[in-house]
């Protein structure tokens, strides 16, 4: 077995399924309305730490604004103070705003999306302001099912850890991923919630 893949038989056996912020990003399948949840929350946790996207989230609960018509539909100094504890969060609004237009204006809503193949999505999403590789992946992987493996900096200090490889860029990375275990959505969303919380854990 090589190193990835004996990492997650490893981390299974130490966290079993992912649990606490992953129940729903994990969860298999996910409601529609679940899907736009982690599309807003993808948005929300940039350069953030979980409790603040969180109350950011029960924040746009309260006031009622639970899918990506209801961000389109809010007002933008209304938006951005709901999500203020989230931080950057006039970056985030517009970011929010360009995101859900996109799904549901340009690609026709989440139903709509299965059609569109995945590199060609994810090429589309990368062409959004504001929404770089991470993001983009955490998208296609936990809110549309892709097996596209999501590199971010506990998943970058695992490879060093375990001295994957010399080469740590995004891409360098992502393919190692990719070709090292079995492609498949749930496999991947596994792993990679597994390796952020055993960093988190560490």
């Amino acid at each position: 077995m090589n190193k990835i893949g004996g990492l997650y038989g490893e981390l299974k056996k130490k966290y079993g399924k992912p649990k606490g912020q992953w129940s729903l990003w994990c969860k298999r399948p996910k409601t529609e309305k679940e899907k736009e949840q982690v599309i807003i929350e993808s948005i929300l946790t940039q350069r953030a730490n979980w409790k603040n996207v969180q109350l950011a989230t029960e924040n746009l609960k309260k006031a009622g604004i639970c899918s990506l018509k209801d961000i389109l539909a809010t007002e933008t100094e209304r938006l951005a103070l709901l999500i203020r504890p989230s931080g950057f969060y006039r970056q985030k609004t517009e970011r929010l705003k360009n995101l859900c237009r996109f799904i549901l204006e340009t690609c026709g809503g989440i139903k709509k999306i299965r059609k569109i193949p995945t590199d060609k999505l994810r090429a589309k999403l990368l062409s959004l302001n504001g929404i770089g590789p991470e993001t983009a992946d955490d998208i296609l992987l936990y809110a549309f099912q892709r097996p596209v493996f999501v590199i971010d900096e506990y998943t970058r200090r695992k490879a060093k850890e375990l001295s994957l490889r010399k080469a740590f860029s995004y891409q360098a990375l992502q393919d190692l991923f990719e070709k090292s275990i079995r492609k498949n959505y749930r496999l991947y969303q596994d792993l990679h919630a597994l390796i952020v919380i055993d960093g988190k854990d560490g």
